[in-house]
């Protein structure tokens, strides 16, 4: 008798362990195809503007590069990224530069925040973000002289 109940208890605890293993993966896939809905190309709209204000490091969330851009439909608050990508691209943003930022306004906290996707100033053009929203980051050489040696870009 005790072998059939361990057997038993055996059999309902690995259904159960298995029920919340579906669970789980149906809940992180969900998260995920959230995640990755929240940018999309289709809803993109173009920005231009005069920058009044560019802060290289925010101290507040999102992290990263922001400009305040003079809009014909007012101030925006644009997230560029990280603000390594634009100097190792030589894209240098000033006060008074005219701006056209192709992104997209996507919920952030409590509110929504004008994420960049790709930035234009004059005929130079940077692309900040994926195409799925992801923000780009810069990876440094590890070697100067070694990337030069391989014929490699700087």
């Amino acid at each position: 008798m005790q072998m059939r109940t361990r057997c038993l208890i055996t059999i309902a605890m690995a259904a159960g362990l298995s029920t919340s293993a579906a669970t789980a993966q149906e809940n992180t896939s969900a998260a995920a195809k959230a995640e990755l809905a929240a940018y999309d190309t289709n809803r993109e709209t173009t920005l231009v503007g005069m920058v009044q204000a560019y802060t290289p490091a925010a101290q507040t969330p999102p992290l990263g590069a922001h400009v305040t851009l003079q809009t014909s439909s007012g101030l925006v608050d644009v997230h560029l990224g990280d603000a390594r990508l634009l100097a190792a691209n030589h894209f240098a943003i000033q006060s008074g530069d005219w701006l056209r930022i192709i992104g997209e306004s996507v919920a952030y906290g409590k509110g929504t925040q004008f994420v960049a996707r790709i930035v234009q100033k004059g005929t130079q053009s940077l692309a900040v973000r994926s195409v799925r929203g992801i923000p780009l980051s810069y990876m440094a050489p590890r070697n100067a002289a070694q990337a030069k040696a391989q014929g490699g870009v700087l």
